[in-house]
């Protein structure tokens, strides 16, 4: 029960947690007069990442990079099967050019790079699969290439970027405050959860890959759920994808390419079948988006994403 607790709590705890962060930081940069779009780019961006890079740290910390590695790649379906499937159930979601001939291709590259960057056996007939530290500086220079990219659309009006309801004005004392409640709380957080994670898999004798794929990951997803809902249910989906797809990019890039320059993450060959899953979402949200011509999620295609999701995570809690 204890472990099952510090699951459940360390979960609460890296989300809330998260949100004290961006809330102090984004406060104290707006007082230095840092503009909205520098601040949801790079410190609101980073804050919806917080919780898996937390949790892929201390995961590869301990030794447990089958969590690490899947975490990422179980955020990635669930943000594609998951949380659009229910977005899309709930209203249409429009997609905008940029996206579907730009992001979303890069979603799908992110993944093919991981794929090859952790495959030493097969491409390079090595003893054994590793991501490096130059594989993760690799990982953080595309990171580059795409803030580049983002910032330049973003100053041309091309990407949405909703920033005002997250920056509030803080006294600066309370700001400081926030901040560091957030890191105490994520330090915490990631903690306990790593550690109730890996008791829980022994218990029941499931694998590491298997919990940070499915529990974990729709855990730290939670908050980019609850936010498609109620954009979703407002009737204004339009930014759910691109912010879906800027997250599935960043787990990869961003949150691999961290953990690994700490600490090198030991690749177990069997996550190629969530590779190719993850692969596959790519594709077949792009796919959506070419159906009759139209650059729209129909409701129609947000229930097979979701029969999808369903049927993935049952064969990988089964096999």
């Amino acid at each position: 029960m204890l472990n099952f607790i510090f699951l459940a709590g360390g979960i609460v705890l890296i989300i809330y947690s998260a949100g004290w962060l961006v809330n102090g930081a984004s406060a104290i940069a707006k007082k230095f007069g840092i503009n909205d779009l520098v601040i949801g780019l790079t410190i609101v961006a980073f804050g919806t990442s917080a919780p898996e890079l937390t949790v892929n740290i201390f995961s590869a910390i301990k030794g447990s990079t089958d969590i690490a590695i899947g975490n990422v790649l179980g955020s990635n379906i669930s943000n594609i099967f998951l949380i659009v499937g229910v977005a899309a159930v709930i209203y249409p979601i429009h997609i905008q050019n940029n996206t579907k001939w730009k992001e979303i291709p890069f979603s799908l590259l992110a993944i093919v790079i991981l794929g090859i960057l952790a495959n030493d056996v097969l491409i390079d007939k090595a003893n054994a699969n590793f991501i490096s530290r130059s594989d993760g500086l690799i990982l953080l220079s595309f990171l580059i290439i795409f803030l580049i990219y983002t910032f330049g659309m973003a100053k041309k009006g091309s990407i949405p970027v909703d920033t005002e309801e997250h920056i509030k004005q803080l006294p600066m004392p309370k700001s400081i405050f926030f901040i560091l409640l957030g890191l105490v709380g994520l330090y915490f957080g990631g903690k306990y959860l790593v550690e109730g994670a890996v008791n829980i898999a022994k218990i029941l004798g499931m694998s590491e890959r298997v919990i940070g794929l499915t529990i974990i990951a729709v855990g730290t997803s939670l908050p980019e759920l609850a936010t498609s809902i109620v954009a979703a249910r407002k009737k204004k989906p339009d930014i759910i994808i691109g912010n879906v797809i800027g997250s599935n990019i960043f787990n990869v890039f961003f949150i691999l390419g961290t953990t690994a320059t700490i600490s090198p993450l030991p690749f177990n060959a069997q996550i190629n079948f969530d590779l190719i899953i993850a692969m596959f979402a790519s594709v077949l949200l792009f796919i959506t988006t070419l159906t009759l011509g139209r650059k729209i999620i129909v409701r129609t295609e947000g229930i097979i994403f979701l029969l999808i999701y369903i049927s993935y995570i049952t064969y990988s809690i089964i096999s």
